[in-house]
């Protein structure tokens, strides 16, 4: 009786360590799927992001490549790591200039537009805007990626968009005013490059002054010639009433008026005279940063090909796209110029 006792107690031991042993293993079975169902939720998440992140990325540059080619092309030039936060910039000052194109037959829907995208850079800066609307907006999203990654200044964003809140139909007082102009749109966006870089210097902001003034007038120019009747000229009053011209004057672009020409040249002139100073500072200016000036390159040619049709903007050399720009583009990177 005891050895069969025993042999009971025995096997009731071993059931007994057998049914522990298997509850330890369902445990630890259990415990092994929740870890690998989080870790395909978790890989499944990546994967969502990271296709979301090409998305962003190629969205930003091909709205560029559409709507603003010349500064297309000189950012492709950029280096690797500056090149998408460069066209999510790019895209951003492009989405705000479009939002000013019915201005003129629809101007409060122009100025809720500007509400939106001057809002939406608060929300980039926000550590909870994954969760707002900016995740479903790519350019706002790789907005701020870009701001998340790299110390921007909020200032020059808010800059390109206030400045856009300009009246198409009020016209620029003085050359100063026109300059002013140019500074807010055009250098406020190359000092955001520049930041990017990581390089603070006096000098290089003087440089990216002077080249977005540059940039802006000739800009402006060259918009003249597509400019509606109900739109201001870029041309300043002072240097119409000095030479006697009337803003249709301008608008009809007559080959003979040599009144409209020497306001043309006066205008194109001081565009020039920012791009030499521009070209004066190259010295000091790093090499990673003469890459983000390479747009001086395409207001060059374009102030030439102003230069040889005599300051007429309805002129065909000026108004068709520059096929030689990409080559001189790579040359001028060859060379370390802008």
């Amino acid at each position: 009786m005891r050895r069969l006792l025993l042999n009971n107690n025995g096997q009731f031991c071993v059931s007994q360590l057998v049914t522990r042993h298997v509850s330890s293993n369902n445990g630890a079975g259990s415990s092994a799927i929740s870890q690998t169902q989080k870790q395909q939720s978790q890989s499944n998440t990546t994967t969502a992001s990271s296709k979301e992140d090409k998305y962003g990325a190629k969205y930003c540059m091909n709205l560029v490549q559409k709507y603003d080619y010349e500064n297309y092309l000189s950012t492709l030039l950029l280096p690797k790591e500056l090149r998408p936060a460069a066209f999510a910039l790019r895209a951003f000052n492009v989405e705000v200039s479009r939002s000013v194109g019915a201005q003129i037959s629809e101007p409060q829907i122009a100025k809720m537009r500007l509400k939106f995208w001057y809002d939406s850079i608060d929300k980039c800066f926000e550590p909870e805007a994954s969760k707002s609307y900016v995740k479903d907006q790519p350019v706002l999203r790789e907005l701020r990626r870009t701001v998340g990654a790299r110390k921007l200044n909020k200032i020059y964003l808010r800059r390109l968009v206030t400045a856009r809140e300009r009246p198409a139909n009020q016209a620029f007082e003085t050359l100063r005013e026109l300059e002013d102009y140019a500074d807010q749109t055009c250098a406020s966006m190359l000092h955001l490059l520049v930041e990017l870089s990581g390089i603070k210097d006096l000098q290089v902001d003087h440089a990216a002054s002077h080249l977005g003034k540059a940039q802006g007038i000739a800009i402006l120019l060259r918009a003249i010639p597509y400019a509606g009747r109900q739109q201001a000229v870029c041309v300043p009053l002072e240097v119409l009433v000095k030479h006697g011209v009337s803003q249709e004057r301008i608008l009809r672009s007559d080959r003979n008026d040599k009144g409209v020409e020497e306001c043309i040249f006066e205008v194109a002139s001081l565009a020039n005279t920012h791009l030499k100073l521009t070209r004066q500072l190259l010295p000091e200016v790093p090499r990673v940063v003469r890459k983000i000036f390479l747009p001086a390159v395409a207001i060059d040619g374009y102030l030439e090909r102003l230069r040889r049709s005599h300051f007429l903007l309805a002129h065909p050399s000026c108004m068709k796209r520059d096929t030689l720009l990409p080559a001189r583009l790579f040359w001028k990177t060859l060379f370390n110029k802008y």
